[in-house]
């Protein structure tokens, strides 16, 4: 990708996204501080120290990609969680140009509101009208029943179910990881297609 742009805000019915910045770390303390958001990602809550290092990974997303990054989204003015998109990572993902990986994590009391795929359908919406990317895809563990809903309810199809090699396994990671995807004219069929 090219020269690094900033973020934009985005804006849906409910929620207002807005680039992550330092004026957002406790928010992220506070997120990962809970082991059941935690739960199919470390299996354990993470220490003030453990997000101060991933925030700074975090804001360098931003700076690294036009247009990508992670967004902290608030409804009626109270943090929610974040939303996020990444350039693909690692070799198995595909190419870096014209993809990207999405990704959310909400505070538990936000849970079953339909914030977490409201959300993500507005970086879908970015991702493919204003980055014009080709495809957008999500991972998470097989086992995590909650982020695949929200990831077929805004339209992303599963793709693979893959293995990683993990150090300490969490419970349920015997099953694997799943990716789901969908591409831009997917993403166009979907917007005209009878309700």
């Amino acid at each position: 990708m090219s020269e690094p742009t900033s973020q934009p805000m985005l804006q849906t019915d409910r929620i207002t996204l807005v680039p992550l910045s330092d004026d957002h770390l406790e928010h992220e303390i506070e997120l990962d501080a809970d082991p059941e958001v935690m739960r199919y990602l470390t299996g354990r809550a993470r220490t003030r120290e453990e997000v101060e290092a991933l925030h700074r990974q975090r804001l360098d997303v931003a700076h690294g990609a036009a247009g990508l990054g992670f967004w902290a989204g608030f409804v009626d003015g109270k943090f929610v969680g974040w939303w996020l998109l990444e350039p693909p990572a690692r070799a198995d993902q595909g190419p870096a140009d014209g993809q990207a990986e999405l990704g959310y994590r909400l505070l538990r009391r936000y849970w079953r509101q339909g914030l977490g795929s409201e959300g993500a359908r507005e970086l879908l919406r970015y991702a493919f009208e204003d980055l014009r990317l080709d495809r957008v895809f999500a991972e998470t563990m097989a086992v995590n029943a909650a982020s695949r809903a929200t990831m077929a309810t805004i339209g992303m199809q599963y793709v693979r179910t893959f293995h990683m090699d993990w150090e300490e396994p969490l419970p349920g990671s015997e099953l694997g990881e799943v990716e789901y995807a969908i591409t831009r004219e997917q993403w166009l069929v979907s917007r005209t297609a009878p309700a």
